[in-house]
């Protein structure tokens, strides 16, 4: 199967916290870095998904979000540090590409703000991802 899905995080399940029909899965990508996925309870069972299931992290480049540095107060749990090796400006988005420890993501995102971050390769970031858009896959 083909996807149009940019980033694809491999890594390892590390826990499955169930709820009554979501369940909280954290996964440890290849770099070390831990990312929480929010999935239902029955594609948990559909996955297989324990402890030592290899996966992939599934996340479209809409919706990584970007700050230059760890951000405190904010609901959104997956926070992984990297280092922007590419910025592409367009009239009116942007394609950030970083490489955090482990693999890479793409994030795309304004022009303004890619501006008004001063974003540019070696720039230090911290991406934002919430656990609801993280999708999983066995590989």
């Amino acid at each position: 199967m083909a996807l149009s899905i940019r980033n694809r995080l491999s890594g390892t399940v590390t826990g499955v916290n169930p709820g009554e029909a979501m369940a909280t899965v954290t996964v440890r990508l290849a770099g070390g870095q831990p990312v929480t996925s929010a999935i239902t309870l029955d594609a948990v069972r559909e996955l297989g998904l324990a402890e030592g299931t290899s996966v992939r992290a599934l996340v479209k480049s809409t919706e990584v979000s970007l700050a230059t540095g760890p951000v405190r107060g904010v609901s959104i749990r997956n926070q992984l540090a990297g280092t922007v090796t590419d910025v592409a400006l367009g009239p009116a988005m942007a394609r950030v590409r970083i490489d955090i420890e482990g693999g890479d993501l793409t994030a795309a995102i304004t022009r303004d703000s890619a501006t008004e971050l001063g974003l540019a390769a070696g720039s230090a970031v911290t991406a934002l991802i919430k656990s609801t858009e993280i999708a999983l896959a066995t590989e």
